[in-house]
């Protein structure tokens, strides 16, 4: 099966009647994950479907650390034949790491899903994160960080992930922009 389509089914059996808002923001950062396919070629298709599973650890039935990177990467591992580039890539989605730190899981996540050499598919999947809202529509890196804190107390977890990783998220997010300028060219 086309892994696209794969993704596609997967995320939405996952997320469309539990999660509804989750799943319009995976379709609309799979959208902008399709976006980049000039400045990604062979790795197009793995971003986008990357895209559209980063956040099913999300699902319910999938949360069992409640940190939703390593519960959608186990699963994907566990119950699906996922690429491992995949599995790793949605195990460590917008500097994940930092948010694993957070919560103690830093050691499990390093240790099941060591982070892709392959910066440019990082940065391109936190670029698409990052850019979209969670109803899933196109905004800004800065919208999308202030609009996280609105959500979750300063002093949270995700609070203190956030500032954390925000400078991180800022320079992936220009880094592929920079790239998107060079290929315009």
């Amino acid at each position: 099966m086309d892994l696209t389509i794969w993704a596609r089914d997967l995320a939405g059996s996952l997320l469309v009647e539990s999660l509804p808002r989750r799943w319009a923001h995976s379709q609309g950062v799979a959208v902008k994950a399709q976006s980049l396919a000039g400045i990604l070629s062979a790795d197009a298709e793995l971003l986008w479907a990357a895209a559209m599973l980063h956040d099913i650890g999300y699902a319910p039935s999938l949360a069992t650390t409640g940190f939703h990177p390593l519960d959608g990467a186990r699963y994907l591992r566990d119950h699906s034949a996922a690429d491992e580039r995949l599995v790793r890539l949605v195990a460590n989605h917008s500097y994940a790491l930092l948010e694993a730190d957070e919560r103690g899981l830093q050691e499990a996540l390093e240790a099941e899903f060591p982070i892709l050499d392959h910066s440019e598919l990082v940065d391109a999947l936190a670029y698409c994160d990052m850019t979209t809202t969670p109803d899933g529509t196109p905004t800004t890196v800065d919208a999308r960080l202030a609009e996280i804190l609105t959500r979750y107390d300063r002093d949270s977890i995700v609070g203190r992930f956030i500032r954390r990783a925000d400078a991180d998220l800022r320079a992936a997010v220009r880094r592929v922009e920079a790239r998107l300028l060079l290929a315009e060219r």
